[in-house]
């Protein structure tokens, strides 16, 4: 029983950790489209109101930290969550909007931190990096389902379904919440300024900021790139083939990390994530655009669990949850300030070299990897 992954909690865990980052893409990729449409936001409103969410989503992860984690306090932040989906339906105007995106971020940000840390706890040790590339499966279905859903539904502006559907699944989750058990865990750190990150992080913090940075130009300006280049249709249909990638990849590398380390996958992740970047910024055939999408899901979807398993396999076992929070905290930064900080290139560049840019950053990326994170990366296989 010691060797086995699929428990029931790890199962229920992942359901709804998927959930509630679909929750996540699917309002982040449509929200600034809502507010140009129903407020007549400005750029920089826009900006605002999609920016306030990962701003919330900080400080729920930032402080979570000090707090033990139980099944009552996440059945109520699970509670909470949904409860502040329903404030989506009171449309009054673009400050309570920014209130809502404000609470709402702050609440998922506290429960997928404490998802990741309860799991981290629940997988067996020399298993590590096989259970979190599971895990991670249910955070890149739902990196490619949310945006795909958000995109189609706003096509129609058919904004109501997406707040309808959000709180369809916050309930579901919070249903689910009651069928869990939480271990026995006391990660709490005493509240000062150095405790709010985790300094083992820091390092394989920057990889997952600078990637998720790179990805989070594709998440809000693909749509508009394919419009632009007439392949609207195709950038639909991105998402899934990501999403099928990783899918695809997630059993295999997980298991090669546990034997080998994380390196042997790290270094064609990188590759193959810049080669699909550069394939997306000359992407003037839908088979192009494609192929892009696989070997983005291929680089980045493997990136993206490979530090995870890293970040955790480093941590003090005393400060896992912590170390969880401190690497969200690094991705939401890149998810967050990307788009806009893109927002000032796009003007000069366009889209298409926008993109080459961004592949630019991959590349760096491994040089900073290496210098970083390569001896910590070795670790043993006792950490695992």
């Amino acid at each position: 029983m010691e060797n086995k992954i699929w428990t029931k909690d790890f199962i229920i865990y992942s359901i709804i950790n998927f959930l509630l980052i679909l929750v996540y893409f699917l309002l982040n990729s449509t929200i600034t489209t809502y507010a140009q449409i129903e407020y007549n936001a400005s750029s920089k409103m826009m900006g605002l109101i999609a920016g306030i969410f990962i701003v919330g989503a900080l400080i729920g992860r930032l402080f979570i930290g000090f707090f033990k984690i139980t099944k009552k306090m996440f059945v109520i932040n699970i509670l909470f969550f949904a409860l502040t989906t329903i404030l989506y339906f009171i449309k009054l105007d673009e400050t309570f909007l920014i209130i809502v995106r404000l609470l709402n971020g702050i609440s998922i940000g506290v429960t997928t931190t404490i998802v990741g840390t309860i799991v981290a706890l629940v997988i067996p040790e020399h298993r590590k990096g096989e259970g979190i590339s599971y895990f991670a499966v249910s955070t890149a279905l739902a990196t490619g389902l949310g945006p795909f859903i958000g995109i189609s539904l706003t096509q129609n502006s058919n904004f109501v379904n997406i707040f309808y559907i959000s709180f369809l699944f916050g309930i579901v989750s919070l249903i689910f919440s009651f069928l869990i058990n939480v271990p026995d865990n006391d990660n709490r750190k005493n509240l000062s300024f150095r405790n709010l990150l985790d300094k083992r992080t820091l390092p394989i913090g920057f990889i997952i900021f600078l990637s998720a940075f790179s990805f989070s130009g594709i998440v809000s300006y693909i749509n508009l790139y394919a419009i632009e280049i007439d392949l609207v249709k195709t950038a639909s249909f991105f998402f899934i083939l990501y999403t099928m990638a990783v899918l695809f990849s997630r059993p295999f590398t997980g298991k090669i990390v546990d034997i080998h380390g994380p390196n042997i996958i790290m270094y064609p992740a990188f590759i193959l994530f810049f080669i699909g970047l550069v394939m997306l910024s000359m992407s003037h055939h839908s088979w192009i655009m494609m192929l892009s999408a696989i070997l983005i899901g291929l680089g980045f979807g493997n990136i993206s669990s490979i530090t995870q398993t890293i970040a955790i396999s480093n941590a003090n076992p005393r400060s896992v949850g912590l170390a969880t929070s401190t690497f969200m905290i690094f991705m939401d930064l890149g998810n967050g300030i990307g788009p806009y900080a893109l927002g000032f290139i796009i003007p000069v560049l366009g889209y298409s070299d926008m993109y080459k840019v961004l592949s630019l950053v991959v590349i760096f990326s491994i040089f900073l990897y290496i210098i970083l994170n390569n001896k910590k990366a070795k670790y043993s296989q006792s950490n695992i």
